[in-house]
């Protein structure tokens, strides 16, 4: 269940209208609108126990009402005369007062508008849209491009490279403040597309290489993640705006990446999926060259990859594998003697990290491609919608997990001593 504390911001609105603000209108503290069918809200809101005013959007019918985007995140209002507005130039404009002297915040939109040619809709999915006239296809601005710590259906989060967009959360500071916190989650396009968990600017767990087979270890809930990749645009959208569930994904300020859903039943929101969780889930747990299964309780969680030995054996055998393993033989003696081996059912190493990736090419021609290249340490062949790819790694392999089942296989560089044998570190 959420912290109570997040919940008692709402004051009960002095007006509230639907949907709409138009040139000559404006909402100030204690107003609201609501979207058409009531899903979404929009208004003034004190977090926790701040007494500093934002703009903010909500969940407007349940009786639990966690905040999913907000503007003025940065700036706050330090009391209770703001004003929010279309200016005379067609931007939608947080005002400290109702004198228009001070600027809190505004839309940024280009080429040339006016006040009687916008308008402002929230709608039912909860995005704040900046319309030209009554046409709502006609969007400006809106605010699914710039999320906060929420991810709603139907939001697209990644990189549109033709208007040099790139949206992604990160988390509030703390539950009384929404400014921008240590924590965020966004695409790195470098190599096979991965969306990586950051605590600053240090890699704090990896969803994974596309094609995605899971997210994440923690869960055995299906992947609800659409993902489009080509020359313009790479981003991942959620395909639960096709149902009529309420949920979101939330990254908190404690640095984790939440699936929540609300339960009717029980009338809270409930934690579906989290990540990370487990050990194995914080990005590079077992350092370079290893792999950590989250399945294995009992017993070393760290397995060095075929043909590679701790780095150092005193921590690995006292449970600590962080440093990883390193080859076993030279590597122009796996490059003239060597092959390749498999470990099955794996999450992929980071594709960020000296990889390249061909999307048409057979399984055969992906591992001659690997053979041929003396600095190729690994591959992988992977099932892509109208055929297969290929995936290769030609640095440090890291972040790898093993599951007991699912996964992908990947081949590892190795010498042919190691070909006839089975045995691991």
């Amino acid at each position: 269940m959420l912290p109570s504390t997040l919940l008692l911001f709402l004051l009960f609105p002095f007006c509230r209208s639907v949907g709409t603000i138009g040139p000559n209108q404006y909402v100030k503290d204690g107003d609201t609108i609501v979207s058409k069918e009531i899903k979404f809200e929009l208004g003034f809101f004190s977090p926790g126990n701040s007494s500093y005013r934002y703009v903010g959007i909500w969940y407007a019918k349940v009786p639990q009402k966690p905040v999913v985007w907000v503007a003025n995140r940065e700036k706050p209002i330090t009391d209770s005369s703001g004003v929010l507005k279309i200016n005379r130039n067609g931007s939608l404009v947080l005002f400290a007062d109702n004198k228009e002297n001070l600027v809190i915040w505004s839309t940024k939109i280009s080429g040339k508008t006016n006040s009687s040619g916008t308008s402002v809709q929230l709608l039912d999915t909860g995005n704040l849209v900046l319309v030209q006239g009554e046409n709502s296809d006609d969007v400006l601005w809106q605010s699914f491009d710039y999320p906060t710590d929420t991810m709603l259906p139907g939001m697209k989060l990644g990189l549109n490279r033709e208007v040099q967009l790139n949206s992604f959360l990160t988390s509030w500071k703390s539950q009384d403040d929404p400014g921008t916190g240590d924590f965020s989650y966004r695409l790195n396009s470098t190599g096979s597309p991965e969306f990586f968990l950051y605590n600053g600017s240090t890699r704090y767990w990896r969803s994974g290489s596309w094609p995605w087979r899971n997210i994440s270890v923690s869960t055995s809930h299906s992947n609800p993640f659409i993902f489009v990749n080509n020359q313009v645009e790479t981003y991942i959208i959620d395909s639960a705006h096709n149902t009529s569930e309420l949920s979101r994904y939330v990254v908190n300020y404690h640095g984790t990446l939440q699936r929540l859903t609300w339960n009717d039943i029980e009338s809270q929101w409930k934690e579906i999926w989290a990540a990370p969780k487990y050990p194995c889930d914080q990005y590079g747990e077992c350092g370079a060259f290893s792999t950590c299964s989250p399945d294995n309780i009992q017993g070393l969680k760290c397995t060095c990859l075929p043909g590679y030995e701790p780095r150092s054996f005193e921590d690995w055998y006292q449970g600590d594998g962080s440093d990883g393993c390193v080859s076993k033989q030279p590597q122009v003696s796996k490059c003239e003697n060597g092959g390749f081996k498999v470990v099955q059912n794996v999450k992929l190493p980071d594709a960020s990290i000296s990889a390249w990736m061909d999307t048409k090419m057979s399984a055969a021609a992906c591992k001659r491609a690997c053979l041929r290249n003396c600095s190729c340490l690994a591959y992988s062949s992977l099932e892509i919608e109208g055929g297969s790819g290929c995936l290769a790694w030609y640095g440090e392999l890291m972040d790898i997990l093993l599951f007991a089942e699912e996964g992908s296989d990947f081949y590892v560089r190795v010498d042919s001593s190691e070909l006839g044998t089975c045995f691991l570190f």
